[in-house]
């Protein structure tokens, strides 16, 4: 079997250069499973690492599957779902009863070589994959990582941490935490989870507090904190204004602090955290004067372990917080906004961060200070029973690789505004990307001057990506609990678009920069923040209230 691929497939951004015939993954999939690889990156054989190692590997799907979802999206007419569809629970996403686990690293010894444990992990890979594939009938699962050189990246900074960061996306947080994996940190390895719910600006207060209440009654012994990267910014619409374009303000971000809180109850005094605290507290104050940190260098040491270091015979540690330093692990799915918790933490810019699932590419490790430092794994995407277009819109399939998107415009419409104030019409997925996005921004091909359909189904997921367009999905029990909410309070809400918005040129340079997003290496865009929230006269009553206050997050001010 081979472990490394030559990247010797064409590099493209079109999603039709990997439509074909490519059959059976690079690295230690199932040999009867057909196997996708996305994002491929040029490779020089001079280079010393291959760019390609890590991409990822989706289970392909059928050109009838895909036919029949455009069929789909021409005829079928959206109609708008009930309060009790936008509920989700863990347990759906989640079936006990479905072995929705994840691959273990085998037990090895100090005789083996090298070799032999590679082969050894990789049988032990296949027969997972079978098991899974067995109790689960074809097209049933989500996508989910078929590379296992990726979950050698997530053994290796479980066995190396201490305390575990799982990092979720607010507006969808139980399709990111597979709960196999929390009972595998704080059962097989006795290990603590933090559980951080990133990007919270982009759900009002109520639904925050909803979901940590839900999460607390599934999992009661789980430390939550909420995370943004854009303090300040309180939720505004389902349908958020322009977003701004300045870069994200890592040493004010709204979470650090409550992240250390939430360590040092964890420690309990095994570990001297106060030089995290008061680096804290030292970024905070160099902000405020300008944003100069004579000595960040001397703090913050970057060290990258490159891909090897995930399959050195090493074996978990058994010592908690070792000479005295607290290991933090940061896990979870792709663009839940790790990068940007790790830069938060750091108090700088020290990760790249893109919309583009898989953009980190290595296993590395951050020294906070002498006593704590962080190490971070690439974005995994778990086996679930969650849709296919919700992952999507979610973010951990490339947009611009997909070969249907109507299906998830569909899905979007049906859960937010756009089919309000048209019930005299019947609108198809179809009719609202080329009739409405595409005729408004003006997005025509290069021959026939037609409607790009395409081009604007993209562009209206990038925006949902985004959190421009915020489909935001309410724990069980949200519709019957949740009397006093407002009409705007998440993913079924009633808010109109901004005539700002309505009146957007499709020339704008920003539009451009959506249709090559998934190129951007650096745009600082995976949870940016909003434009200016509405005034105060325009506020829906119920939204009054500062959501940081509520969670205890008064330093976010």
């Amino acid at each position: 079997t081979v472990f490394c691929d030559t990247g010797s497939g064409p590099s493209s951004r079109n999603a039709s250069v990997e439509r074909g015939g490519e059959r059976q993954s690079d690295t230690s999939d199932s040999e009867t499973t057909d196997v996708r690889r996305i994002n491929q990156q040029p490779f020089s054989r001079e280079g010393r690492y291959d760019p390609n190692r890590f991409r990822l590997h989706f289970e392909k799907e059928s050109k009838e599957e895909v036919e029949k979802r455009k069929k789909m999206a021409r005829e079928k007419v959206l109609q708008p779902v009930s309060d009790k569809e936008l509920e989700i629970d863990i347990n759906d996403i989640y079936p006990s009863e479905k072995g929705l686990g994840f691959p273990r690293r085998p037990s090895w010894n100090y005789e083996m070589t090298r070799e032999s444990l590679l082969r050894k992990e990789e049988k032990s890979y296949r027969e997972y994959l079978d098991d899974l594939h067995s109790r689960n009938p074809p097209g049933s699962l989500s996508h989910f990582e078929h590379n296992l050189e990726t979950w050698r990246q997530l053994w290796r900074v479980l066995e190396m941490s201490d305390v575990i960061l799982l990092i979720v996306d607010i507006r969808h947080p139980v399709s990111d935490f597979p709960p196999a994996l929390y009972h595998y940190i704080t059962g097989d390895l006795q290990k603590q989870v933090v559980l951080v719910l990133n990007k919270a600006d982009l759900c009002p207060a109520p639904l925050v507090i909803a979901w940590k209440h839900y999460l607390t009654s599934q999992f009661p012994h789980l430390q939550i904190v909420c995370f943004t990267s854009h303090p300040g910014q309180p939720y505004s619409t389902v349908l958020q204004k322009k977003r701004m374009r300045r870069k994200a303000d890592w040493s004010h971000a709204g979470g650090p602090l409550e992240i250390l809180k939430a360590c040092q109850d964890i420690t309990a005094g095994k570990v001297d955290l106060s030089s995290w605290e008061q680096k804290i507290q030292r970024d905070a104050v160099a902000e405020r004067l300008g944003g100069e940190r004579p000595d960040e260098g001397a703090e913050s040491v970057l060290m990258e372990q490159q891909s090897d270091s995930a399959m050195e015979m090493s074996s978990m540690s058994q010592e908690l917080y070792k000479d005295g330093v607290l290991t933090l692990g940061c896990i979870g799915f792709p663009n839940v906004g790790k990068s940007s918790v790790i830069n938060s933490l750091v108090g700088r810019k020290v990760v790249s961060v893109s919309r583009t699932p898989g953009h980190t590419k290595y296993f590395q490790t951050y020294y906070l200070t002498q006593q704590s430092n962080c190490v971070t794994a690439l974005g995994l995407v778990f086996p679930s029973r969650v849709t296919k277009q919700l992952q999507i819109l979610a973010g951990i399939y490339p947009v611009s690789q997909l070969q249907e998107p109507y299906s998830s415009v569909g899905y979007l419409c049906e859960r937010t505004p756009f089919l309000s104030g048209s019930e005299e019409l019947s609108w198809t997925a179809w009719m609202c990307v080329k009739v409405t996005w595409a005729e408004r921004r003006g997005y025509k091909t290069a021959k026939a001057a037609r409607n790009d359909v395409y081009r604007a189904a993209n562009s209206l997921l990038r925006l949902a990506i985004d959190g421009r367009l915020c489909l935001c999905l309410r724990p069980t029990g949200y519709s019957y609990y949740g009397s006093t909410r407002t009409d705007d309070d998440g993913g079924g809400g009633t808010g109109e678009r901004d005539d700002e918005e309505d009146g957007e040129s499709s020339t704008e340079p920003e539009e451009e920069r959506d249709r090559d997003a998934d190129d951007d290496e650096d745009g600082d865009d995976e949870d940016e923040g909003f434009g200016q929230p509405r005034r105060n006269d325009d506020k829906p009553s119920g939204f009054t209230v500062n959501m940081y206050n509520v969670l205890r997050e008064n330093e976010c001010e």
